[in-house]
C-alpha cells in the first residue's frame, strides 16, 4: 500500500464549476492527490456526456499532476477503495448541505471504516453556485463570467444556441 494521501471527490460534475476547482485545489493542500470521480448516476439525467465531463475536468484541472480524472458506478466507498484512497472529499456550501451529506457520510462510514468523510467549506466566493444554477443561467443567457472555466462556458453556449 502506497504512503501517498488520496482523497477521492465524487460528484455528477455536470458541469465543473469554479466552486469545484477551488475545492479541489484546496484539497492539494491535504492530500497528495485527489481522484475527480465522475459517478453514474441512474436517477440523474446530465446535460453533458461522460466523455464532455471529463474533458472539462481535465481541461480546468488536470495542469496539475496530482489530479487524476475517471468515471464510476456502484458504491462509492468500493470505488474509493479500489483507487487506495483514504478520504472521500466533500463540499458544504449551506447547512441545508449537510443534512444531505451527513447521512451520506455515515453510510459510507457504516460500509468501509478505513476511509474517511472530509468536508470543506465551500469558499465564499463560489458559496452560491451549483451546476443547477449555471446550467439555468445558461439557458436563459445569463452571464457565466467568473462561475465556470472557459470551455465549459463555450460548451454550455453550445448546448443551449440551438
Amino acid at each position: 500500500m502506497s504512503d501517498k494521501k488520496i482523497a477521492v471527490y465524487p460528484g455528477t460534475f455536470d458541469p465543473i464549476t469554479y466552486g469545484h476547482v477551488d475545492l479541489i485545489n484546496r484539497a492539494l493542500r491535504l492530500f497528495d492527490e485527489v481522484v475527480v470521480g465522475i459517478g453514474t448516476n441512474p436517477m440523474k439525467r446530465p446535460l453533458f456526456s461522460l466523455e464532455e465531463r471529463v474533458e472539462m475536468i481535465e481541461d480546468a484541472v488536470c495542469s496539475d499532476p496530482r489530479v487524476r480524472v475517471t468515471s464510476f458506478s456502484g458504491l462509492l466507498v468500493e470505488f474509493a477503495r479500489g483507487e487506495g484512497a483514504c478520504a472521500i472529499l466533500r463540499g458544504l456550501r449551506a447547512v441545508s448541505d449537510f443534512d444531505y451529506e451527513l447521512q451520506r457520510a455515515l453510510m459510507n462510514r457504516k460500509l468501509d471504516r478505513e476511509i474517511e468523510t472530509v468536508f470543506l467549506m465551500t469558499g465564499f466566493r463560489w458559496i452560491y453556485i451549483s451546476s443547477t444554477i449555471v446550467k439555468e443561467a445558461a439557458r436563459f443567457g445569463g452571464s457565466l463570467e467568473g462561475l465556470v472555466p472557459p470551455l465549459v462556458e463555450k460548451k454550455l453556449r453550445e448546448k443551449f444556441s440551438a
